[in-house]
């Protein structure tokens, strides 16, 4: 958030929601010295946030995880099944992916630290303030780092008794391509595809060219 974006929009109307009296002091002051931001209400517990988002109709909620009552996490689904176009960026001490993970699926837009500084957190209110998602630097790392383990299940190989050749001729062949021609796109002798043609047919025990392609393209070939 910068000085001059004020002059091109409202301030952005900010709900706090967090049980610790001295983070909510601190946030109140934080708020108090932007100009392009505005405290305009406070919560202590989950329920008072959700009656607050829907009765204040904040631009950003800043909400805690662990409140009494309705916790953080359940109040910030009940925000934004309510009220759709609040955004709630979840503050807290919490960074296990467990904690992470269940704000996004309950429709938080960002995920901030409270070791963050004041730079950080004006920047993270406003950039979801305007539909942004952010996470703190650590979090975003640790989002990273997850993704990248994931891996595609590996499909399994349609076929397997042939090899890479047969499996690329059979593709042609169930694409309606002859032998003349597959010895062309190929670079093959006539007789070398002939002999893979052959062996196809023995591998899939079908009885001709015609079942061959039956066979492929019902596995998706072709």
């Amino acid at each position: 958030m910068s000085a001059g974006d004020s002059t091109a929009a409202e301030p952005l109307r900010v709900l706090v929601a967090d049980d610790h009296p001295m983070f909510r002091d601190g946030l109140r002051a934080l708020l108090a010295s932007a100009p392009d931001a505005e405290l305009v209400g406070e919560a202590i517990t989950g329920e008072e946030a959700i009656s607050l988002a829907t009765e204040l109709q904040p631009d950003v909620i800043l909400m805690d995880v662990q409140m009494p009552g309705v916790g953080g996490i359940e109040a910030t689904r009940q925000v934004v099944q309510d009220n759709p176009h609040v955004r709630v960026l979840v503050v807290t001490m919490f960074e296990d992916d467990a904690t992470v993970f269940r704000a996004m699926r309950a429709g938080a837009r960002g995920y901030l630290l409270k070791g963050a500084n004041y730079k950080e957190m004006l920047r993270a209110i406003g950039a979801v303030g305007n539909g942004e998602a952010i996470f703190s630097p650590t979090v975003a790392v640790r989002l990273m780092d997850y993704f990248a383990s994931i891996r595609p299940a590996a499909q399994p190989q349609v076929f397997p008794e042939l090899s890479d050749r047969e499996h690329e001729i059979l593709d042609l062949i169930a694409r309606g391509h002859k032998n003349p021609q597959i010895a062309k796109l190929l670079y093959l002798s006539p007789k070398t595809v002939r002999n893979h043609v052959s062996n196809i047919l023995s591998k899939l025990q079908v009885a001709d060219r015609t079942q061959a392609i039956i066979r492929a393209r019902e596995a998706g070939l072709g």
